[in-house]
């Protein structure tokens, strides 16, 4: 037997039990990994939570839980010898990362491969850990694409709406090493967080674009709201064209005609980027958080709240 974190209805963190389930199996074309650790995203809880939302992913109940993991592969679904190189071209032994939709938490995860948008699998490099790389696939890759829809580029000034959050703290660093200027939006408590990673902070709230002419007397170039709406608006306000401002949480028809996009969107290459950048010591991963398997509903709490500044990852 082996563990899982599951729900039988949808609700808040007190519908998530971790419990014993029969031990998956690599099939053909397959690999299973050990997970040792999962980093929690919004949406994780956002699944859990709202059936609509659910749907749109397939979705039912009962369910399980998460999406990146970060772990070992300790078996492959091809005949061979221990170690030998199997589906993808992954072998046992291999430390990888992926994700796994809706199976991220749990002791083991099977994953096809090559993968598809509810699963992938990547090599997890020398140097970065399970915990850095279980935060990596679903707020890396949302950054990039949202830095990309709206064609970043040196010298821009953008407006990041959610700049301490999970996928913010990689936009940031992002857009700073594109050679952008940023400001995030954030609460007043954030704001030196912010400064330490390279963004100049702003309230978020009623009034933004005000504030943001106050402080900010240059020209504001492009924006990406990470959030909601309120950095769009704010940014169309302050005469950013539609086409360089990017939402990822605003649904499918952003205000004033600004691009939507998502993880879905990256480019092939984003997180391979992203980890050569950790490598290199030119991006960092701010881990505000780790909680053990067994504490899942503090872990989700806590994300839940909407308050935490980096990520949070739940080991094995």
């Amino acid at each position: 037997m082996s563990r899982a974190v599951i729900y039988e209805t949808f609700g808040g963190p007190e519908v998530l039990e971790l419990r014993e389930v029969a031990e998956p199996h690599a099939g053909p074309g397959q690999v299973r990994v050990r997970v040792t650790a999962f980093g929690l995203n919004p949406m994780d809880w956002g699944l859990a939570a709202r059936p609509e939302a659910a749907a749109r992913f397939g979705i039912t109940v009962p369910s399980g839980f998460g999406y990146d993991f970060a772990g070992v592969i300790d078996e492959v679904g091809e005949v061979g010898e221990v170690g030998e190189a199997g589906a993808g071209g992954f072998a046992v032994g291999d430390r990888v990362y992926g994700g796994a939709l809706g199976r991220a938490a749990a002791d083991f995860v099977v994953v096809t491969t090559p993968g598809s948008a509810a699963e992938a699998l990547w090599p997890t490099p020398d140097g970065i850990s399970d915990e850095v790389a279980s935060t990596l696939p679903v707020a890396g890759a949302t950054a990039a694409a949202a830095l990309a829809a709206i064609g970043l580029r040196p010298g821009d000034t953008v407006l990041i709406g959610g700049a301490a959050g999970g996928v913010g703290v990689f936009a940031v660093q992002l857009a700073r090493l594109a050679g952008a200027t940023v400001i995030g939006t954030a609460a007043e408590s954030t704001f030196e967080f912010l400064r330490q990673l390279g963004a100049e902070p702003v309230a978020y709230g009623p009034g933004l674009a005000g504030r943001v002419r106050e402080q900010f007397p240059g020209p504001v170039t492009a924006a990406t709201d990470l959030f909601g709406t309120e950095t769009a608006e704010a940014a169309l306000a302050l005469g950013v064209p539609p086409e360089r401002i990017s939402t990822v949480a605003a649904g499918p028809n952003p205000p004033g005609g600004v691009r939507a996009t998502g993880g879905i969107d990256a480019a092939p290459d984003a997180l391979e980027r992203i980890t050569d950048a950790i490598g290199k010591g030119q991006l960092t991963v701010p881990i505000a958080a780790v909680f053990p398997f067994e504490r899942i509903r503090d872990a989700v709490t806590l994300q839940a709240g909407r308050h935490v500044h980096g990520k949070i990852v739940v080991t094995l």
